[in-house]
């Protein structure tokens, strides 16, 4: 009997992107859950940002998300990064731009791993390079009628 690590399942898959969008429509949670469905996965870590009703202690009325024309093709590099340093067998990432409110999905990723732990770190990553490295920006519309723009993400 081979031993855990020799089994392919536990290896990163040969193409593990799945989805890469910059949407201006609603963005699904079960489309993101589907493209990251692997027989081969143990762990599914699912991400969802969604808009919060308040920001430095001021009341966020809605905001906007815009985004430099290379966003898509910076999410893919660090989608193959993430992909490069974790064993992914799925992964996918989507970004909202336009309009918002309260309570809207503005990012929703997930990757699927052999196991958990991977997934949760993956996931975590992806994210967080995500938030950093896009250039995608938010324009915040506040109560008071004040606003701001936020750098990336």
């Amino acid at each position: 009997m081979a031993t855990t690590n020799d089994h392919p399942g536990e290896q990163a898959a040969q193409d593990p992107v799945k989805l890469i969008g910059i949407r201006d429509s609603a963005l699904s949670l079960d489309e993101v859950f589907r493209a990251v469905g692997d027989d081969a996965a143990g762990g599914t870590a699912l991400f969802v940002g969604t808009v919060r009703n308040h920001d430095g202690g001021a009341d966020v009325e809605e905001l906007g998300y815009s985004c430099h024309p290379s966003a898509e093709a910076e999410m893919r590099r660090i989608a193959e990064k993430v992909t490069a340093e974790f064993p992914v067998r799925a992964l996918a990432a989507v970004h909202r731009v336009g309009d918002l409110r309260v309570g809207d999905l503005a990012v929703v990723v997930a990757v699927s791993c052999p196991h958990r732990g991977e997934a949760f770190e993956a996931c975590r990553k992806l994210i967080d390079d995500l938030k950093h490295q896009v250039p995608i920006w938010k324009h915040q519309r506040f109560s008071d009628g004040t606003e701001e723009w936020v750098g990336a993400c």
